[in-house]
């Protein structure tokens, strides 16, 4: 596991819990948009980058 999949790991666990949040505060639409943009940057979902 290298440097760059570690980055991609804590930006994915930052945009999650940033989405979660969102929903918390009721931001529906932009919490589902951190949500599944954390879930695509994440090494261990779909990444974009690979």
């Amino acid at each position: 596991m290298g440097a760059f999949d570690t980055l991609l790991w804590i930006l994915a666990v930052v945009l999650v819990v940033a989405g979660v949040v969102s929903l918390v505060r009721r931001q529906i639409l932009w919490g589902i948009v951190l949500i599944v943009v954390g879930l695509l940057v994440g090494p261990g979902g779909v990444s974009i980058f690979t």
